[in-house]
């Protein structure tokens, strides 16, 4: 089976993640310049790097269908600038996942694929894409949603910590940003890890610098550019993809493992416990 993933962030990192374990050929799709924070545990580097590494997984910037067996055949990820799925027009596909988390429906159809899904907000289960993953942290984390939609965007960062909305930072202004931080770095709050067009950027609180935007990126007016971890002992965790983006992955592996169990009882294949 082959698997197309918009967006390569953090979120979708986690996805392509558990997709990739599962045994699946996965594409990730991307644009030119992704704005993801946690970099370290985001496939999306590989836009600027050439190439990004997570969790012993590699992944490669490619521009052609040849380039993307290649990745496959070497059981890498390859990913490619593609923001309107331009490449579905090329390759014949079985599962299309959208994670670009935009809190909207870019685009995504029900048309593009057998099989799509919608992960967060924007979406509607049975409508636009035939599921949706749920993102929102609690008890409903990672759930299958059969018919309608995930719970709204609260635009509140989760709690770690008893931290919430003051460990996310966002821009005050526009402009280039220029860092002065890396991600793993303990800052202080008020300390300064970065600027926007000569105007600095400070830690809202104490902690381990978990994802910072790309040095020179061109950045708007409220775009989250930050995240700060309050526990300092958890410097290791910018290494490694989140528990929560681990449970979407979850639960968009779930969809696609009971598609395939559907079609193969259709087709007199049982499984352990089961019965004709």
């Amino acid at each position: 089976m082959i698997i197309v993933v918009r967006g390569a962030g953090d979120i979708a990192s986690g996805v392509i993640y558990k997709l990739y374990k599962a045994g699946f050929k996965v594409l990730a799709l991307e644009c030119e310049t992704p704005s993801s924070i946690r970099r370290t545990v985001s496939f999306s580097e590989a836009i600027y790097k050439g190439s990004q590494i997570v969790e012993n997984i590699k992944a490669v910037k490619v521009f052609s269908i040849e380039e993307i067996e290649r990745c496959w055949k070497k059981f890498e990820i390859p990913v490619i600038i593609d923001e309107n799925c331009n490449i579905l027009k090329k390759i014949k596909i079985d599962v299309l996942v959208d994670s670009i988390l935009a809190k909207r429906n870019l685009g995504t159809n029900r048309g593009m694929a057998p099989l799509t899904i919608g992960v967060g907000p924007g979406f509607c289960a049975g409508e636009d894409v035939d599921f949706v993953v749920e993102t929102m942290r609690g008890h409903s984390l990672g759930r299958v949603i059969k018919s309608g939609e995930a719970i709204k965007n609260t635009a509140i960062p989760g709690v770690i910590a008893g931290v919430s909305k003051d460990r996310v930072i966002y821009s005050l202004n526009e402009g280039v940003f220029k860092s002065k931080k890396n991600i793993g770095e303990y800052v202080e709050v008020g300390e300064k890890i970065g600027d926007i067009s000569g105007e600095g950027v400070k830690a809202t609180i104490t902690g381990v610098l978990r994802g910072v935007i790309p040095d020179g990126y061109i950045v708007k007016k409220g775009l989250k550019i930050a995240d700060i971890d309050p526990r300092k002992e958890e410097k290791e965790n910018c290494y490694y993809i989140s528990d929560k983006a681990k449970a979407i992955g979850s639960g968009v592996l779930e969809i696609i493992l009971e598609k395939i169990m559907e079609g193969n009882r259709k087709n007199g294949i049982n499984y352990i416990g089961e019965n004709n």
